[in-house]
């Protein structure tokens, strides 16, 4: 049965010699996998860039319950990136915000919700000409209460490790911050936030992991 809704791309893999199976997380149906033919060689019939890590679409999808993969009618774009893929510090951000979504968004109940919160945050850093740096930090926290355990005050975050009373009110802040906001801090403030922002994902999603982008994000936004 034909259904239209958006999604975002999570990963693609490739898959045979012309295919690849892309997992995109749609409004509609939560976290899917579609295998799609004929992006790769010589007689490509489909742009492969549409399938790209947080390209954001607009689908039509054949959906059957119980099937582990479908597959895609139609496609477009819905907002072509301007600066993300230009810009290295968002383009940093964008890499490690979507290493952070695979390791943690998996089936969804309310995956509406969710699907447009993702998609309106990758728009909103696409279109930020200024304080990109504390965009992640910011994300994590708003992620978080699409995931069910957003915290409620700064105690719940810190879980014991903060000492700082500077870092304490950054933290208070960025709970109601958004994207747009400036909120002062340095380097090492900003580590140490995003530390305690990982470690508090790891006590409420399984199987979190190290993170491989989690360096070059800590060197790139200082």
């Amino acid at each position: 049965m034909l259904h239209k809704t958006n999604g975002i791309v999570f990963r693609l893999t490739n898959y045979s010699e012309s295919s690849i199976i892309v997992n995109i997380f749609t409004g509609a149906f939560g976290l899917q996998s579609y295998i799609v033919n004929g992006v790769r060689g010589k007689s490509k019939k489909t742009n492969i860039a549409l399938y790209q890590p947080l390209t954001l679409l607009e689908l039509v999808v054949y959906h059957r319950e119980n099937a582990s993969i479908m597959r895609i009618k139609d496609v477009k774009c819905i907002h072509p990136y301007q600066s993300l893929s230009k810009d290295f510090r968002k383009a940093t951000i964008a890499m490690f915000l979507n290493e952070v979504i695979n390791r943690v968004v998996k089936e969804q109940s309310h995956a509406e919700s969710l699907c447009t919160f993702l998609i309106q945050s990758f728009i909103s850093l696409d279109l930020l000409q200024s304080n990109t740096e504390n965009f992640h930090l910011i994300f994590l926290i708003r992620l978080s209460q699409h995931l069910g355990f957003r915290p409620s005050e700064v105690a719940e975050l810190s879980g014991g490790w903060m000492a700082d009373k500077q870092e304490e009110e950054i933290l208070s802040k960025l709970l109601t911050a958004s994207y747009t906001d400036f909120i002062a801090m340095n380097h090492t403030q900003r580590k140490n936030i995003l530390d305690m922002l990982l470690r508090f994902y790891v006590l409420h999603s399984e199987n979190f992991g190290e993170l491989k982008s989690l360096q070059v994000v800590r060197e790139i936004i200082n």
